[in-house]
């Protein structure tokens, strides 16, 4: 994902294309973009990437919740693999737990704590200050935050109790079959709001990003390199000016297709207890996106009344007023202070 000064890029072109992972004989390398463009895509490449993983942990996690043995589990991951799924997060995830030594299956004895280098982290802190919502990076990145405080874990789980309920579903092969789409479809909200953040950095730094470019690189060589990157391209190539991926015909049907499975298997992990962070706060987005009112004219409500930072009235965009709430005081607006 090289950036840069343009006129440099001619001059290592054919070493770098020479070099990288191909597709189909396509080289998944080429300029991104100008400055520090290159970095930048790189960058919310790994942040989908910590999305990825904590999507896939807590498929298994469900899974494993229901009692289903490691080698089952990845049976489920195998399959999924030969379906929408295709990718090579879910094709080693699979061989993971299926792994076994002279003990039994590793997994099972490998501490759950998870490590990180940061590139999770920048990318939630770019989304903060580019002011775009790329909630599930960010949840998954807290995810391992949380799972980090394993000692404190241990010793809340023998005083904090949660749901005296047995984990058990009446159609086991059509739950995985949720669980499958739930995990589909949270996936697609990730690309999206992963492309979402470029698309701001880009526009703040006037980077010309080619979006369908930049998919068709991930398809090889990269950690989150998976079939429905073809259909990301495909996407941008339609429209290249598309403002999220969610309204793109593929995946718009993609989500109708899944989202009852994905708000059933949701609302189940919340019954039973059992932590879902990414897949939730996936559906929480989507919801959001979707919602022509939200309430967030209560909050502006707030706000002027703490504070007099003003609100602007439907059908009056661009016209800020304040409105004396409790009938005392000075009248009085904040404009310059944004809380």
């Amino acid at each position: 994902m090289p950036g840069g000064h343009a006129e440099a890029w001619p001059l290592i072109k054919d070493i770098f294309q020479a070099i990288c992972a191909k597709v189909d004989g396509q080289p998944c390398c080429d300029w991104v973009g100008e400055g520090g463009a290159g970095h930048f895509v790189k960058m919310v490449h790994n942040g989908i990437e910590y999305g990825d993983m904590q999507l896939i942990c807590e498929a298994y996690h469900i899974m494993k919740s229901l009692g289903l043995k490691p080698d089952e589990i990845s049976k489920q991951f195998t399959q999924w693999n030969n379906e929408e799924l295709d990718s090579f997060l879910i094709e080693i995830t699979a061989d993971i737990l299926k792994y076994k030594d002279d003990k039994g299956y590793l997994l099972d004895r490998i501490r759950d704590t998870a490590g990180q280098k940061g590139t999770g982290k920048w990318t939630a802190i770019a989304a903060l200050q580019y002011g775009v919502p790329v909630t599930l990076i960010g949840e998954a990145v807290f995810s391992r935050c949380l799972s980090a405080l394993k000692n404190e874990r241990v010793k809340a789980n023998e005083q904090l109790a949660g749901p005296n309920i047995v984990i058990k579903v009446e159609n086991l092969k059509a739950f995985l079959n949720d669980i499958k789409h739930a995990l589909y479809c949270s996936k697609i909200v990730s690309y999206a709001q992963g492309f979402m953040l470029m698309r701001e950095a880009a526009k703040e730094n006037n980077w010309h990003l080619n979006y369908g470019g930049i998919a068709l690189m991930w398809r090889g060589g990269c950690i989150i390199r998976s079939v429905f990157l073809g259909n990301i391209k495909q996407a941008y190539e339609c429209n290249a000016n598309l403002p999220n991926l969610l309204l793109d015909p593929f995946f718009k049907k993609a989500i109708e297709t899944g989202q009852q499975s994905w708000r059933h298997v949701i609302s189940k992990a919340f019954l039973w207890g059992i932590p879902v962070p990414a897949l939730s706060t996936a559906l929480a987005f989507y919801d959001g996106y979707r919602s022509s009112r939200l309430p967030a004219n209560l909050l502006q409500a707030q706000r002027d009344y703490f504070g007099a930072h003003t609100y602007e009235l439907l059908n009056e965009e661009g016209k800020f007023v304040h409105t004396n709430w409790t009938g005392t005081g000075g009248d009085i607006s904040a404009t310059t202070y944004q809380a």
